[in-house]
């Protein structure tokens, strides 16, 4: 038995470490099974590293930096500690107050409730706003927030829908994690509070599920978004230091605007990191269409679209890492980028790159630019994993169920 077990041994350091072996001092005393155990270990370990398989085993830095922790509620501001690219230094509420919601109505957006999502999110202070029950909030208006603000969904199901949603205007440190956003609607023609001292007209909304228009330093992570009546996430005028991550995305037309227009040059400031997300089932095109800035688009998911998955004008910085492509079957669907309103003789020069992405069923980038990497240098915002890791770092996209005293 332990002459079996040892060959078994051997046979895993050659499968996990060859290079670990001929190289190791203890290589000599290979006879010894602690020893062998010991190196097995060490490889194994420095394979999970090299992988970020942290605690948790998932792969995904964001998720192995808290979901491991069975008192996630009780450490709920460590979120704000786990944020990656562009958007890391989104602080939101951290060392704030908690909120509770303990009202989902909506009934006064000029002069909200206590108790109710709106009431919270106009502050002037950082809250870090959580939710005692599931609820779904139908909004009479825009949800306009105030700086230093989380809506943290964990621990209760929560949907805002089927009303105008989430408006990020100017403001800035905002985090949302962990709602679901979907058959959002226009809204306006109304007034509506955005701070305890302040309230305003506004004009018709475009109906986005999250609306970052002017904001900076914002963290959408783990989100469930579809069926909106304009974006599902849209970022305009002059936003930046931007991070999507963990969404799971369905049933939408034009999923992600990232800038404003073509002339709208201010948003070359833009820099929007597209992380670990699921662009799923229903989808057609702009995940995302991009304008002027810096996109990093790096181990999302695409399983479906119906136009392309990545297009953009006016010359933005597109670089996409690790990235799952799996085209559709209709043959003229097959391309996952789309150079928008400019001809070949102007977009060849616009720096658009796929390194390490996986093209299944056909699915094929089209690049242009130069290669060099100095050339994304500002669009380069975190580490790419392996495309073959990305079914794993993206299987619990979207909003998850947390229970307390459990890990999430």
């Amino acid at each position: 038995m332990a002459s079996t077990t040892l060959s078994f041994l051997f046979f895993l350091i050659a499968l996990i470490a060859p290079k670990a072996i001929s190289s190791s001092p203890s290589a000599a005393l290979a006879q010894d099974p602690e020893i062998v155990v010991k190196d097995v270990e060490r490889s194994i370990n420095a394979s999970r590293r090299e992988l970020a398989f942290l605690s948790c085993g998932t792969g995904n830095p964001i998720d192995d930096c808290w979901r491991c922790d069975p008192d996630w509620e009780k450490n709920r501001q460590r979120l704000a500690d786990c944020a990656i690219g562009f958007g890391k230094n989104a602080m939101g509420g951290k060392n704030g107050k908690i909120y509770v919601v303990t009202d989902s109505g909506d009934d006064d957006p000029v002069t909200p409730k206590p108790g109710t999502l709106r009431y919270a999110v106009i502050q002037e202070e950082p809250l870090w706003i959580i939710f005692d029950r599931d609820m779904v909030i139908q909004l009479k208006e825009e949800l306009i927030m105030n700086s230093y603000k989380t809506i943290d969904g964990r621990g209760a199901s929560v949907h805002i829908a089927n009303g105008p949603c989430i408006t990020i205007q100017y403001v800035t440190n905002i985090i949302i994690h962990g709602i679901n956003i979907h058959d959002c609607k226009q809204g306006g023609n109304a007034y509506v509070r955005d701070s305890p001292g302040h309230y305003g007209w506004r004009t018709v909304s475009d109906g986005d599920g999250v609306s970052i228009f002017g904001g900076s330093h914002v963290w959408v992570d783990h989100c469930s978004l579809s069926n909106c009546k304009d974006g599902l996430i849209d970022a305009i005028h002059g936003s930046t230091a931007i991070t999507v991550s963990n969404n799971y995305m369905t049933h939408h037309d034009k999923v992600m605007l990232l800038g404003h227009s073509d002339s709208y040059t201010q948003d070359k400031i833009m820099q929007v990191t597209i992380a670990f997300n699921h662009f799923g089932e229903g989808l057609i095109q702009r995940m995302p269409r991009c304008r002027h800035g810096y996109f990093h688009v790096v181990n999302n998911d695409y399983t479906h679209w119906e136009m392309y998955a990545i297009g953009g004008s006016a010359e933005p910085t597109i670089n996409s890492q690790g990235n799952r492509f799996l085209a559709p079957d209709d043959r003229f669907s097959k391309e996952v980028t789309k150079h928008e309103d400019a001809p070949q003789s102007q977009w060849k020069n616009w720096n658009w790159r796929s390194e390490g992405d996986l093209l299944l069923n056909g699915a094929f980038f089209t690049p242009s630019g130069a290669g060099a990497s100095s050339s994304y240098a500002k669009a380069s915002s975190l580490g790419a994993r392996p495309s073959s890791l990305v079914g794993t770092i993206t299987s619990s996209a979207g909003s998850i169920s947390c229970k307390k005293g459990r890990r999430c």
